[in-house]
């Protein structure tokens, strides 16, 4: 079992995937609709109405993704702070 002990500089140097995921999310939309309308007016139903449930789904991942990062960077603990609470009762 390895454990990684906190260096300190997690909020400088930490990362985040939310642009990446802003943007895959945005191609999704943009497959999505261009399916779901292909689907049906090629008369396919089901597919159409699968590529339909995909958009709304991604949409949902737009709506959070853009909400996250309207929130900001949030606090992070520094070095003498250990990265998680102890379980009740033990040191």
């Amino acid at each position: 079992m390895v454990i990684v002990k906190r260096t300190g500089s997690e909020p400088t140097t930490a990362r985040s995937a939310l642009r990446m995921r802003f943007w895959l999310s945005v191609w999704g939309v943009v497959w999505t609709v261009a399916g779901t309308v292909a689907f049906a007016v090629a008369g396919h139903r089901g597919w159409a109405l699968v590529c339909g449930l995909l958009w709304v789904l991604v949409t949902i991942d737009l709506v959070v993704v853009l909400r996250h990062i309207r929130q900001g960077p949030h606090y992070q603990p520094g070095p003498d702070i250990p990265p998680y609470r102890p379980p009740g009762g033990r040191p």
